[in-house]
């Protein structure tokens, strides 16, 4: 699993602990110290989502079952970069691997845009809820969680 923008690894960690490999990516050093300290067993690495490239030891493009990126990532990305990020983390999916995004449209990155984004990266949105239990969305929900697929294009 990679954790994109994975800060002080809760989400990450809490994957682990139930028996994933985890690769947490952040641009902070202090929040990746805190991941590292309080999930030792996992793999926390800074870099730029948006130009993301990890390497597996043979030198290819690493990829990953599933890409979680959760806490509103999209939305606090540089401004006009939320679709180079998501192109970053589909380049990263392993055959039959989804991508999981959390955030808030209120924070300044619309749904429009995100739907958008997600077409232009290949990723298909096969499903939308307004809350990570899995809410029914509505329309001007203030928080979106979408599973994303590049095997599928239904929205």
């Amino acid at each position: 699993m990679l954790d994109a923008g994975c800060g002080t690894g809760r989400v990450g960690g809490a994957l682990a602990a139930r028996g994933h490999h985890v690769t947490g990516v952040d641009l902070d050093r202090e929040l990746l110290g805190a991941a590292r300290i309080d999930h030792p067993d996992s793999r926390w690495m800074q870099g730029n989502l948006e130009t993301l490239e990890l390497l597996d030891r043979s030198g290819n493009q690493e990829t990953f079952d599933g890409v979680i990126c959760p806490g509103n990532v999209l939305a606090f990305v540089a401004p006009g970069t939320a679709g180079k990020v998501l192109r970053s983390l589909a380049a990263h999916l392993a055959p039959g691997g989804r991508v999981v995004v959390g955030f808030s449209p209120l924070k300044g990155y619309s749904v429009a845009s995100f739907e958008t984004d997600a077409a232009a990266a290949g990723l298909g949105i096969t499903a939308r809820f307004s809350s990570w239990d899995m809410r029914s969305i509505t329309p001007g929900a203030d928080f979106v969680v979408a599973l994303l697929d590049p095997e599928q294009t239904v929205n």
